[in-house]
């Protein structure tokens, strides 16, 4: 009776220790599986000319980058400026056409963010080839659109932003839309829920090419506790506060304003984007950068950044934080200085109403 009564225990114990285990690991991505010799896997990131999200983009190309685990290449629609959403211009590195004329075999990944032509047709037919050849799919937020367009979701599980979820299971009522996850694998489909989840969704795209080691050491340097997928849905809606404040700062159009952000080389891109994507969706300010020439800026981890203004000529009018703070500080810690600084200039109404459109846990 003892021996049953102890090996109750033991297998009790057994388990609860498992399950506090798996609360404290990621959700699995695909496991990387090598290919065409590729001593790494080749990442494209999208872009789209004409509007591109900011935060989207630029945080799985930087971590990734960051990693040292991955090829990875910016890749837009068409050649010339990249215009990204809500702030900053960038330049490619290449064309999708120029992709494939030196990877014929194809990407193993392909990350697609928010975009603003999601049905264009050199978009969706080059997002199907990549499939076809075998990459792996990653919509970034509503970069979800393009690939339940493309037909990637057809019975298939995935999560979306907040905003976009009543459309998208309306559009595309053959994809289970699930809620409480802030990235999703399907098969060689993986979805994200709104913008600030490309932090978690990329480290764990790390952890599923160089090791779980690697992503937490990563996500260590960028000041970020985990990059589990579990996440509250519920509390990410749009309010009655959300939709007056949203009114009444673009209303106040007399106390519009631009706000200047130096550029120089190396500036870290994962805190230049979190911190400029939240100050760009107060409905009040706008940011702008300023560099000693209009030459492009490259970024700590390669972006080619174009800046709006020349610093003796910005007429901007207020300049946040004159000295080098974006390369110094821990990337994950701008979202939250952005948000401080907001409640402080424009109210708590206005720093939430940010929070949830960026869909940003707090």
């Amino acid at each position: 009776m003892k021996t049953k009564i102890l090996l109750f225990l033991f297998l009790f114990l057994t388990l609860s220790l498992s399950l506090a285990i798996a609360d404290t690991l990621p959700t699995p991505l695909p496991d990387y599986q090598p290919r065409f010799g590729r001593t790494q896997p080749v990442v494209a990131v999208v872009a789209d000319n004409e509007m591109t999200e900011l935060t989207d983009f630029v945080v799985p190309y930087a971590v990734l980058k960051a990693s040292g685990a991955a090829q990875v290449l910016s890749v837009a629609t068409g050649s010339g400026v990249v215009n990204l959403y809500p702030a900053l211009k960038m330049q490619a590195e290449t064309t999708m056409a120029g992709f494939d004329h030196t990877y014929p075999q194809g990407a193993d990944y392909v990350i697609v963010p928010a975009l603003h032509n999601v049905q264009a047709a050199v978009l969706q037919n080059w997002v199907r080839a990549q499939t076809a050849k075998g990459a792996i799919i990653v919509g970034i937020c509503d970069g979800v659109w393009v690939l339940a367009h493309a037909g990637l979701l057809e019975q298939r599980r995935a999560v979306g932003f907040w905003y976009s979820m009543d459309g998208l299971q309306k559009q595309f009522p053959n994809t289970t839309w699930v809620r409480n996850q802030r990235y999703l694998a399907d098969g060689k489909i993986i979805t994200t829920t709104g913008v600030t989840a490309s932090l978690p969704a990329s480290l764990a795209l790390v952890a599923s090419i160089a090791g779980h080691e690697r992503a937490t050491a990563l996500a260590n340097e960028l000041g970020i506790k985990n990059y589990l997928s579990t996440h509250d849905s519920q509390q990410f809606k749009m309010s009655f506060v959300h939709a007056t404040t949203i009114a009444g700062n673009w209303l106040r159009f007399w106390s519009h304003e631009e706000i200047a952000l130096p550029l120089s080389a190396g500036i870290n891109d994962i805190a230049l984007a979190l911190y400029a994507d939240a100050w760009s969706r107060t409905y009040r300010s706008q940011v702008k950068t300023y560099a000693s020439s209009m030459q492009a800026v490259k970024s700590r981890y390669g972006l080619q950044l174009l800046p709006d203004a020349v610093a003796d000529a910005t007429g901007m009018d207020r300049i946040k934080k004159e000295h080098n703070w974006l390369t110094e500080i821990a990337p994950a810690r701008a979202m939250d200085q952005a948000l401080q600084e907001i409640g402080k200039a424009y109210g708590l109404a206005t720093r939430a109403m940010v929070s949830a459109f960026m869909e940003y846990p707090q």
